[in-house]
């Protein structure tokens, strides 16, 4: 019995093979709606599941825990006004108010924000300095950044040579260095970097590590505004404060001499909180900012960001898009039902007579039901299949072009035959349904 439905249904599909080869353009059109239903599928899927890894790599990079300050240019209040009521505004009992005075961002700042906020666990301070880079005869200008062992620890930063700083050259602000992986191959390609001399603007700084290489996209370089790693100098923070950045003195002629005007600039350039508690995140960043505009004499001259939030606020945005992209391949898919369906009906009409001389022949209902399935069927999967193949040529072109990474998983090609059969069976079932239930002696009749 059952090979005798083997039988049947092995004819029942060759009828339908021969049905679709015999009108192909007809069949290629039906299936159009399924092709660009499940090439959509496939890019939507490549592309969201390319935006979570990239926001999760960002994640990674700037710590969920982490809150960022940076200085900024205070504003100047009514600088850009007019008038005679602008000039009064500007006098307290006939004299001009003073300018408020900051120190700016400085290292006071965050070790009283590591002592005085409990919610805190980490600080890291940084220096940004750009410098001329001397070893032997190469040369080039890079980031030279002051900073202390917690910088590496919050922004995930191994070493794969040499040592940390340790407590010495921490404290007397040493002339060592740690390069990143980008600047040994700029410099030491063919030689061991640990120990060697190199010239940092006016001082001499000796290798004493090498960082991990971090892989950093230029995308997420642009969203976060951050910098290459791998190719920045690392120095102790100490070490930046009096060799680079001490605004009391200053080099004239290789020798350090007092500066009796020293420039009323920002110690530093970065502060990278980390709190305990991720839920603690708003609350700490609020605390932090009064904090500061207490210490700064109420002058905002620096601001206070969560990049935990941004991201989230970014996923939500990118989510959206998924959203607005299943909807899309949602329609197409169910236009491409519904032409397959109008088309099989269409073709129930036209093939009367066909049904009629199977049945006469001996075709039970089930063998008319199984042929109109499996042309509906056949359609799907043939444009599912190109669909797929459109679809993937459609995430690589997006991530060539528009340098949008897309990553293109087995479940999304699973997922995507699965609609395209379920399409094709669904809206296959009352075409067949109505030519099984064709009155033989009608349908010879038909002409």
């Amino acid at each position: 019995m059952q090979q005798l439905w083997g039988t049947r249904n092995s004819n029942n599909l060759r009828i339908a093979l021969d049905s679709l080869v015999a009108n192909r353009l007809r069949s290629f059109l039906t299936a159009l709606g399924i092709i660009f239903g499940v090439g959509a599928v496939i890019a939507m899927l490549a592309i969201g599941r390319g935006a979570k890894e990239e926001i999760m790599n960002q994640m990674k990079l700037v710590g969920v825990n982490n809150i960022v300050i940076k200085p900024v240019t205070e504003k100047k209040e009514n600088e850009e006004k007019e008038g005679t009521d602008d000039a009064e505004e500007k006098k307290t009992n006939g004299q001009e108010k003073k300018a408020k005075f900051s120190k700016g961002l400085t290292l006071a700042d965050a070790h009283s924000i590591l002592r005085m906020v409990p919610t805190v666990e980490a600080i890291s301070a940084e220096m940004i300095l750009d410098q001329d880079i001397i070893y032997k005869s190469k040369s080039r200008k890079l980031k030279t950044v002051g900073v202390e062992p917690s910088f590496f620890l919050l922004n995930n930063i191994g070493l794969s040579e040499g040592r940390m700083f340790n407590e010495e050259q921490l404290s007397k602000g040493e002339g060592v260095c740690i390069i990143g992986a980008g600047v040994k191959r700029k410099f030491f390609l063919s030689e061991d970097p640990i120990g060697k001399d190199i010239k940092c603007g006016q001082q001499w700084l000796r290798v004493i590590g090498v960082t991990d290489e971090k892989l950093i996209s230029s995308a997420t370089k642009e969203n976060l505004g951050i910098r290459d790693y791998n190719m920045d100098v690392y120095i102790p923070i100490q070490t930046a404060v009096l060799r680079y950045r001490n605004p009391a003195f200053r080099i004239s002629e290789n020798r350090w001499e007092r500066n009796n005007n020293p420039p009323p600039i920002h110690q530093l350039d970065q502060l990278i909180v980390k709190v305990r508690d991720p839920e603690q995140l708003t609350e700490s960043a609020g605390i932090i900012s009064r904090m500061l505009k207490r210490r700064h004499s109420d002058v905002e001259d620096f601001e206070v960001s969560i990049p935990e939030q941004l991201l989230k606020q970014q996923q939500k945005t990118k989510d959206v898009f998924n959203i607005v992209l299943s909807a899309i391949a949602g329609i197409s898919l169910l236009v491409g039902g519904i032409g397959i369906m109008n088309i099989m009906l269409a073709s129930v009409l036209e093939r009367t007579k066909e049904i009629g001389i199977r049945m006469a022949l001996g075709a039970q209902k089930t063998d008319i039901v199984m042929q109109f399935l499996f042309e509906a069927v056949l359609i799907s999967l043939c444009g599912g299949i190109i669909g797929i193949l459109l679809g993937v040529a459609g995430a690589y072109f997006v991530d060539k072009v528009a340098d949008i990474k897309t990553i293109i998983s087995a479940i999304s090609i699973l997922l995507s035959f699965v609609l395209a059969s379920s399409v094709g069976l669904i809206f296959g079932i009352s075409p067949a349904r109505k030519a099984a239930n064709q009155n033989p002696i009608e349908c010879l009749r038909h002409a």
